[in-house]
Parts: structure tokens; sequence; C-alpha cells
């Protein structure tokens, strides 16, 4: 992965390019700036850094809303960024304290003295700092001071839509449209999970699944529904299929994520497997017996299957 270093422990090196931000998700409005840092050490011969922070700020700011649902965690993000040239991912603490910091302290403090920057790359809007009253303006007026350049990348759209972590989690949350929201991402959405016991129903009908407990609770699960997946299990891809829902056949009330995949017999109880989304196939519906189900998962992993190739 990128090198993953805490703020106590990165090193000062003037020659740096740097962003800041969350990056939920690191999608294609977030790769404009991450391939500009790139291509700008590159140049400068310089190293690229990227300052994200953990846990998510709205998580701190607005405790009482019940948390922000994330498109990444903080691995994910870090994979995410290795595979996309970046040196060093520093990771703050985000907490009450930090939060209180002005963008200019900020930026003297943390970018400046500490990281080092000889230019500061912000998207268009990028607002940060206590009260988000950090803007270009305050990068502008600051690298004039202290001797850095900066770079501003502009609005990153896909037809009339302009992409946002805001817009994705939407996308997926309440419509579960996962080829959209691969398209924003420029990847397939994934989701890690533990494999858990469940009740094993599926096996009496011949389609086994594995029950998931997402690694991070706060991840952004896709609407209810029957989708066509890739799962990495135990370093191999297979093919099949997800339910997300309450399995309203059966009268269960808990929300579970479970998969099945196709051609696998393996035991995996414990394992921590990747799924990603690649369509999605139908609404969660209730069938009125176990043989009409069936005859419907027959159906569901004959669509998928042609959607997998």
């Amino acid at each position: 992965m990128a090198e993953l270093i805490e703020l106590k422990n990165i090193t000062h090196q003037s020659n740096s390019v740097v962003t800041v931000g969350t990056f939920d998700g690191v999608h294609k409005g977030h790769r404009a700036l991450i391939d500009a840092v790139v291509t700008k050490a590159d140049e400068r011969n310089a190293r690229s850094v990227v300052v994200t922070f953990d846990p998510h700020p709205r998580e701190i700011i607005n405790p009482g809303k019940g948390g922000i649902k994330l498109l990444t965690t903080l691995k994910e993000r870090c994979e995410i960024l290795e595979d996309l040239g970046v040196d060093v991912l520093l990771v703050i603490p985000f907490d009450r304290d930090f939060s209180l910091l002005t963008s200019e302290e900020f930026v003297r403090k943390i970018i400046h003295k500490k990281v080092g920057v000889s230019e500061f790359v912000i998207g268009y809007d990028h607002h940060f700092g206590r009260d988000r009253e950090g803007t270009i303006e305050t990068i502008k007026k600051l690298g004039a001071e202290l001797g850095f350049d900066y770079y501003v990348v502009s609005k990153q759209e896909m037809g009339d839509v302009t992409i946002s972590s805001t817009v994705i989690r939407r996308t997926l949350a309440e419509e579960g449209n996962v080829k959209k929201a691969a398209e924003y991402l420029d990847r397939n959405y994934l989701l890690n999970g533990i494999v858990m016991h469940g009740d094993e129903r599926g096996r009496t009908i011949g389609y086994p699944t594995a029950n998931l407990k997402p690694e991070h609770e706060n991840k952004v699960i896709p609407k209810n529904g029957v989708y066509a997946v890739k799962i990495r299990v135990q370093g191999e891809w297979f093919g099949g299929m997800m339910n997300i829902g309450v399995r309203p056949t059966f009268d269960d009330p808990v929300r579970t994520v479970e998969v099945n995949i196709f051609d696998f017999s393996r035991e995996i109880y414990g394992d921590t497997i990747q799924v990603r989304f690649i369509d999605r196939i139908r609404d969660e519906q209730k069938f009125d017996g176990i043989d009409e189900l069936k005859a419907q998962l027959d159906s569901d992993k004959q669509k998928s299957l042609e959607i997998l190739g």
C-alpha cells in the first residue's frame, strides 16, 4: 500500500506536492486531484502526499446525526491511493481539538512546518479548517507568504451531474444503481465482510449463502435487492449473486447481507471476503413458497451468469 503515516511520524520534506481531503470513495472527482498531485510530484522530482482524516470529520462535527455512511474504509482508501501512485497517505486523527484549528493554523503548523510543501493542489470548491472558512484564496495568500505554489483542479462532471461522495451514497443506498455508481467511482463498488454463521436455510434449496458482517459498521450498503457480484475468497475470484434485505418470504425482520458463490464448496466461516457489485438484478420480493423462490433463484443465477460473462 501507499505508505500510511500518522502525523506524529511524518518526516518534513520541503519538496512535497500535497492535497488535503477526506476522499471518501476516491471517486472520479477525487481522482482528478490525485492525478494532478502525482503528475506534479513527478515533474518536480518531489514526494506526493495525500493528507486525509480518520474518523470522517462529520462524525465529530455532527455526532448526533447517526454518523456518516462510508464509501471506503481507511484501509480501502490506502489501497486505492497506492494504485494511483501516491507516495504517502498522511492520516490525521480527527477529533474535537483538531476541528478547532483555523485554516491558516492548519496550513502553517501542519502542511508547511510538519509535512513540507512545494505545491498545494486544491479542488475548485474546497473548504477547510474551522467552520470551513479556508478557501483557494487562503492557499493563494499563504503560498505567496510561505513560498509554495498552488494548483486548482476544476469541477468534474458526468452529463449534468457533479460527481461527489454524497451523490454516490444516494445512488447506492436509495437507488441500488451499482452500475451508475461504478461510473462515478471509475471502478466497481466493493464491500469487505467477515463470513458469519447464518440459519443455513439456503442449503436446503440448493443455494447456500455466506452471511456477511461488513468490516465497518458505517459502510454504505446498497438498496435491498439481488445483485450480480464478483467475490474474492482466499485470493481467488468467483462469480455469484448477493441478496440484501429482510427475506420477506420467511418473514425475517433482520436485514441481512448474504452471497451465493457459484461453483464453490469450501468452509470459509470467519474468513474476510470482498464483494464487488457488478449490476442490480431485481428488487427483493415475497414468494408464495419454497418452489416459487427456488425457481426465481434459478432465474437470478442465469441472469447473473449472463451479466458476469
